[in-house]
């Protein structure tokens, strides 16, 4: 069972046919018989690759539109019968299986698939393979016989084995790749179990929203979930803990898990941290307004810069410039692409800057910054579509696991409450949208102060909210007194007392937005028309722990 097994008969069906031409000539010319499906065939044919059509072994010709056409016995006794027992080579013999002595699939492209901008459930259903993980399965299972080839990476191999060893391949060979094999078929079901579980929960979101009613049964009784290994870290937020980062397969959000890594050394632990949270600021403020470039500078997953403008180079500059104290080591994230402008910008001075995260960067762009910093990484995720409206978060803890609806409720402008104070101008308005979108990404107690769609200074991670108050304002300095434009500080969340609403007031802020309810609003409320201070109210607290 451990001996070399040559190869006499192969099949072929693939959907990625990339390098499938050379492979399969170079299998033909060491005198094997190429049996293949549909779309690879007629690739064969028209490389003038001698084909058998799958139909011929199977004698029952493809049928629904390709779903069934190696789904037969043809096949799996030709994958798996064991040359080894007599009794399997004689039904073998009987029935007329010819034995398969090597397979090669790669499978639907179901995981590209459901990352694609407005697929339908149609579509990503139709992208479920079912014969190829069947064939990957059985010629794994018999890998003492037959050779199971998954990707095109190992052609190559399977080649130069069999050109050294008279057309065999040895069993080191076969056990390595039916390893392969399974590992790929269960990532695929991963990645279909994990989008059909968040497509059930979005159904039942919507119902649940349709029927007016705060039923749970968004949480099942049984929670299953699935990701794949996507690499092992070289250490987690500290260098003594060992650490593994995982994706999920049934994902089609841009995400710093898939982005790719266009310079720079591997993404650590903390890096993976704080380049998800810039990325998911940006992604709300490019939603909010639309049409603009937002930029953040993020360190320990807070933002201590960020900006709105109409240009990636104005809303880098704007949003490193909220604190270019904490900005040192930082990681950037912009919604737009990075252009030779942008990169200029960003390499200039006495900066240094961990991760840069955009949709795309121009190679002018990529040169600028990997010759700036040689182990910068940048991270390029391709187009920042909208955040799913309803989706489920998780956290862990001891002995078990949280998880609740994402916090992808927007701060719309023109939806916030005027409670006191002067009537707010439509650029106050969304200075205060703006800011209680920033705060939302601080770790609470957040507060922080801004104008003309910056941030100019935060408070974050505090146990009482008259020390973010006090933070925000010292990070923000006198550029509060010496701004132009109404000076804006906002809350995630109420203000128990008129206590740290009183300092802002006296270090120069104009506007208040926050969510409101506390026992003692009218303290604040009333502080506020005494100063001639506009406050705004959101009902809407935005706690993030």
């Amino acid at each position: 069972m451990n001996a070399p097994i040559r190869i006499r008969r192969a099949l072929l069906s693939v959907s990625d046919k990339t390098d499938l031409v050379p492979f399969a000539r170079a299998l033909a010319q060491m005198g094997v018989e190429l049996v293949s499906t549909g779309g690879t065939a007629a690739a064969l044919q028209a490389a003038n690759v001698p084909v058998v059509p799958i139909e011929k072994l199977t004698g029952f010709p493809e049928i629904m539109d390709g779903r069934v056409k190696t789904l037969h016995p043809a096949v799996h006794g030709g994958l798996l019968h064991r040359r080894d027992i007599p009794k399997h080579v004689e039904q073998a013999r009987e029935h007329h299986i010819p034995a398969i002595d090597l397979v090669c699939v790669n499978l639907y492209p179901f995981e590209r698939t459901i990352r694609k901008e407005g697929v339908t459930h149609e579509e990503a259903i139709e992208n479920i393979d079912i014969g190829g993980p069947s064939m990957l399965r059985s010629a794994a299972k018999n890998h003492a016989f037959v050779t199971v080839v998954t990707s095109a990476d190992q052609y190559d191999r399977v080649v130069a084995e069999m050109s050294a060893s008279d057309g065999c391949t040895s069993f080191e060979l076969r056990s390595e790749f039916a390893s392969a094999a399974f590992s790929r078929t269960a990532e695929y079901d991963a990645a279909i179990a994990a989008w059909m579980g968040s497509a059930m929960a979005v159904s039942s979101m919507r119902a649940t929203d349709d029927a007016g009613s705060s039923d749970d049964a968004i949480f099942p009784d049984l929670l299953r979930m699935s990701y794949v290994a996507n690499q092992e870290l070289r250490y987690g937020e500290n260098p003594h803990q060992r650490a593994a980062v995982y994706r999920d397969p049934g994902s089609n959000e841009p995400s710093v898990i898939t982005a790719e890594l266009l310079a720079g050394k591997p993404l650590s632990y903390n890096n993976l941290l704080d380049a998800s949270a810039a990325l998911e600021l940006v992604q709300d403020l490019r939603d909010l307004f639309p049409g603009m470039t937002a930029a953040t500078v993020v360190k320990h997953t807070n933002p201590c810069g960020a900006a709105v403008a109409s240009t990636a180079r104005e809303a880098f500059e704007r949003a490193y410039a909220g604190d270019t104290l904490a900005a040192f080591g930082g990681i950037v994230a912009i919604s737009t692409e990075i252009d030779e402008s942008t990169a200029a910008s960003i390499v200039a001075g006495e900066k240094f800057l961990e991760v840069i995260v955009a949709p795309s960067f121009t190679p002018g762009a990529v040169r600028l910054l990997s010759e700036r910093w040689k182990n910068a990484r940048l991270l390029a995720t391709g187009s920042l579509r909208p955040v799913p409206a309803r989706s489920l978060t998780f956290r862990s803890i001891p002995g078990g696991l949280l998880a609740q609806e994402r916090d992808v409720k927007p701060t719309i402008a023109e939806d916030l409450a005027h409670a006191a104070g002067p009537v707010p101008s439509a650029g106050v308005r969304a200075d205060a949208a703006f800011l209680m979108t920033v705060a939302k990404h601080l770790k609470s107690n957040a507060v922080c102060v801004g104008t003309n769609l910056q941030l100019l200074g935060a408070g974050a991670g505090q146990m009482d909210r008259v020390a973010s108050c006090r933070n925000a304002i010292e990070k923000a300095g006198q550029r509060i007194r010496q701004a132009e434009s109404p000076v804006i500080a906002a809350s995630d969340a109420f203000f128990p007392f008129n206590d740290g609403p009183r300092l802002l007031l006296d270090a120069g802020v104009t506007c208040l937005v926050h969510p409101g309810g506390s026992k003692r609003d009218d303290d604040t409320l009333d502080l506020c028309r005494e100063r001639n201070a506009t406050c705004l109210v959101t009902g809407v607290r935005h706690f993030r722990h």
